[in-house]
């Protein structure tokens, strides 16, 4: 008989305590006697992205249990992205997923549990959960937990970034007070993570593009009794895992696995988030996987899905017509995701998927005819971004713009300015000192964006920072500039009235100023003083890495003993 992880608590006669501490939950020797199978979540009341997460975690803990486990539930933390927008709160947005990846390996080597079932909901939850499991490298499964149906208004389809835009349409007298509060009632109508193909959605798209998750399970609604049918399925298969031996999550998370989750963002022009979130990803399986290598699927890989922002469709469409398979399917059949990866299953991506239902050709076109040759996200260089940049270019009209520079120190400068309509057509609207250490925690912008749009100045303005952007962000909008300015990055030297010219069909960016000129501001930069001296916000400044390598926080792969 295999000896379980757990045993080093359970076995022994001076383990008389750990069990007295177990018993006392209720556990007789029969459960002591099974393998431990942790069961994490984030269900509460901090977003409504995660409260779909209740019925799931019960109907996996009774799956598990049927299958010959014993499970063990556990709660780790979850920070709004909609909730702390826009505001202080957004610099713990990032760090949540750092927090999150800590608290799952706390636990589950803390408590020695010998399998993991992870469910993920808001934005930062998803990536947070795979870290920690891929830390782990317990057999483990990822399960996010579903987006809210799309609302509807004066008869059409709304989510929630219809909101933030509203703001902006009532700041200029395009719509009145009544239809902007109908828009806040309306735009989302149930429980479940933003409904377009933002952060959450992309990331449920990238975990079964990696083969972490089970089969065609993202695009299911958040809301749908169909998630119970799919959670007790994962904790049976959870349990066959453990009893083989594998697959382990480091065994599935491999460079190809990699590939496949970036092709999928940009086969879908999802969130440009999952540029930060796939390097961090690799880390901790002790892969070097970095923005340049996520740039590089992204080029090569056609855009085929009409998605919101950048296009018309919302998750709950992906699913009527097939769910994520549709996508999959395609991009392994044209080659632009590797079909012979490995899955949780044990099968191949390509025997997984194999028989999904082809594209519709309206809501995921065929790559024969995508709707983009190359990505709907697309990695900038230049001398404003030696590190990179990130831009999302599904839904752009134009992808070229030069104009000229408009500096803000901080996000809040730059809100004012456009609240109050101080800005042109033809800026470039530059916010520093935003970035992993200098915010500390890159903030998302989505509440200027948003405002800019709404107000209806989308493309005639650029949006550059050192910050991040929510999937939900469209426009001519550039992030995750590296290196940051806080720590003299380029983005540091520019001047208010300087030139700056964006090419995101040649991959560019760049400030349009002699050599002289630029070594002449880089002698003169003098750094900042940190924005915070104590406190997690401190702790992580002093730890956090740039965007190209995922932001993380510490050097991959972490090892534990096996108690063999």
């Amino acid at each position: 008989m295999k000896k379980w992880r757990s045993r080093v608590t359970t076995d022994g006669l001076d383990r008389a305590p750990h069990r007295a501490f177990m018993r006392a939950m209720g556990l007789d020797d029969e459960a002591l006697a099974k393998p431990m199978v942790g069961v994490v979540s984030m269900k509460g009341e901090q977003t409504p992205c995660n409260m779909t997460h209740d019925f799931q975690v019960e109907a996996a803990k009774t799956g598990i249990a049927e299958a010959g486990g014993t499970p063990r539930e556990f709660s780790t933390i979850s920070v709004s992205d909609g909730i702390s927008m826009n505001h202080e709160g957004m610099k713990f947005s990032l760090l949540s997923r750092e927090l999150i990846a800590d608290s799952i390996e706390a636990v589950v080597h803390g408590l020695a549990y010998d399998a993991l079932i992870g469910f993920g909901g808001c934005d930062k939850t998803l990536p947070g959960v795979m870290m920690g499991m891929i830390r782990c490298n317990v057999p483990s499964i990822f399960i996010y937990g579903g987006s809210a149906l799309p609302g509807r208004f004066e008869g059409k389809a709304l989510t929630v970034l219809d909101s933030y835009e509203a703001v902006g349409g009532f700041m200029t007298g395009e719509i009145d007070e009544a239809t902007l509060e109908g828009i806040e009632r309306n735009c989302l109508p149930t429980i479940g993570a933003c409904a377009g193909q933002f952060t959450a959605n992309t990331m449920g798209m990238v975990s079964e593009a990696m083969g972490l998750t089970m089969p065609n399970v993202s695009m299911i609604p958040g809301v749908y009794a169909e998630r119970a049918r799919v959670a007790r399925q994962a904790g049976r298969l959870v349990m066959q895992m453990l009893q083989r031996g594998g697959p382990l999550p480091r065994e599935i998370v491999t460079p190809k696995a990699l590939e496949n989750g970036a092709a999928i963002v940009a086969a879908t022009g999802g969130s440009t988030n999952a540029a930060l979130h796939l390097p961090a990803l690799a880390n901790e399986a002790g892969i070097s996987f970095t923005i340049d290598d996520v740039g590089k699927v992204f080029a090569r890989t056609p855009l085929i899905g009409n998605l919101r922002p950048g296009g018309k469709y919302t998750a709950k469409d992906v699913y009527d017509i097939g769910g994520t398979a549709v996508v999959i399917r395609a991009l392994v059949e044209s080659g632009h995701i590797d079909g012979g990866c490995l899955t949780i299953t044990g099968r191949t991506i390509a025997e997984e998927y194999g028989s999904a239902n082809a594209p519709d050709g309206e809501i995921i076109f065929s790559t024969k005819t995508p709707m983009m040759p190359d990505g709907g996200v697309a990695v900038l260089k230049g001398n404003l971004c030696p590190d990179g940049a990130v831009i999302k270019v599904a839904g752009l009209k134009k992808l070229v713009f030069e104009g000229t520079a408009r500096v803000f120190e901080d996000e809040e400068e730059c809100v004012d300015a456009v609240r109050n309509r101080k800005y042109s057509a033809g800026d470039v609207l530059v916010i520093r000192n935003e970035g992993p250490v200098g915010g500390p925690g890159m903030r998302e912008m989505l509440g200027v964006t948003a405002l800019i749009y709404g107000q209806g100045m989308g493309e005639k303005v650029a949006l550059i920072t050192d910050g991040r952007f929510s999937g939900a962000t469209r426009g001519m909008c550039i992030g995750y500039v590296s290196p940051e300015s806080f720590i003299g990055g380029p983005l540091a030297l520019v001047h208010d009235g300087d030139r700056i010219r964006i090419d995101a069909a040649e991959r560019r960016m760049d400030l349009l100023i002699d050599d002289k000129e630029f070594a002449q501001r880089r002698q003169a930069w003098k750094p900042r003083p940190p924005r915070h001296r104590a406190g997690a916000l401190a702790k992580y400044a002093r730890l956090v890495g740039q965007a190209p390598g995922g932001a993380v926080t510490h050097d991959g792969a972490a090892d534990w003993p096996w108690f063999d």
